[in-house]
């Protein structure tokens, strides 16, 4: 169940990504995360209703807010660094926060067999790859690392938090529900504080451009919903070490859906991440 819920969530993180990364295209990127939690909440706040979830309300909850202030605030911090560039190098890095879970999985007891620490290892070094990291010619600045590895850190922070903001099916919907509001207030200020820079709230075009993306925002949000949910199963059910590093296949994901989608040519550093990324994968099922 753990391996099954764990590629679930790889799978709705990476489309996720896929999405988001195509709306940002036309959408300032703040805009896009406000709008896209403001439609998981709507339909988050219907399923808490429906299900009386709020009567499950603890103090786990407070889990769901950490990860509800971190999760904006990590989103900014990777898009500021993917501005700086470059991106090949960006990508990659940011997907080492897969080490914040598997380092709380260890600390609390997790302890996979050999063939699980091989798959774990081959399984990262795939991700980066995947993101085709620029291994020669591309000078970074110190502060796009800086900001990669903050978001990075912030994107770990939330697996791990929101894995323990819940025990329970109805109580995940409220835990969920909880970090959404707390996404969109946060993301929120983010935008107001940005617009009172003179940034952008609206792209060209006007409202109607995100009232044509609509369902595409939603979807964008309510898979990200979902990945949420399925993960903090997956880390219930079994190993946080392995859950956390087969939800953490997302970026081959996004990889395969542009080359698919968009028919963007897969590098072949990618190509052989994507590789990798699959044998750690069949060696954490099977360890």
């Amino acid at each position: 169940m753990t391996v099954l819920f764990a590629l679930a969530t790889s799978l709705l993180w990476g489309f996720a990504d896929f999405g988001g990364g195509l709306l940002t295209r036309r959408i300032p990127a703040l805009t896009v995360v406000v709008v896209s939690q403001l439609l998981a909440v709507l339909v988050l706040g219907t399923v808490v209703l429906a299900t009386s979830a709020w009567t499950e309300a603890g103090p786990e909850l407070w889990y769901a807010v950490g990860a509800g202030v971190v999760g904006p605030a990590a989103m900014l911090a990777f898009y500021k660094a993917l501005a700086l560039g470059p991106m090949g190098v960006v990508s990659p890095l940011g997907s080492l926060g897969v080490v914040v879970p598997v380092s709380v999985g260890l600390l609390v007891g997790d302890r996979p067999g050999l063939l699980q620490f091989a798959g774990i290892a081959v399984a990262i070094v795939g991700v980066l790859l995947a993101g085709g990291p620029e291994l020669r010619g591309a000078p970074v600045q110190r502060q796009a690392v800086l900001l990669t590895l903050v978001a990075a850190f912030g994107f770990g922070s939330v697996m791990a938090l929101i894995a323990e903001a819940a025990t329970t099916i109805t109580g995940l919907f409220l835990a969920l529900f909880v970090q959404r509001v707390t996404n969109v207030l946060v993301g929120g200020g983010a935008l107001y504080a940005s617009v009172r820079r003179g940034g952008l709230a609206l792209p060209e075009g006007g409202p109607q451009v995100i009232r044509a993306a609509l369902p595409a925002l939603a979807f964008v949000g309510l898979a990200d919903v979902a990945a949420n949910g399925t993960y903090a199963i997956a880390a219930q059910q079994g190993p946080v070490t392995v859950a956390a590093v087969l939800a953490s296949l997302y970026p081959v994901v996004t990889a395969l859906a542009a080359r698919g989608f968009l028919k963007e040519r897969l590098r072949a550093i990618q190509a052989a991440g994507a590789g990798l990324a699959l044998v750690g994968t069949v060696l954490l099922a099977t360890g």
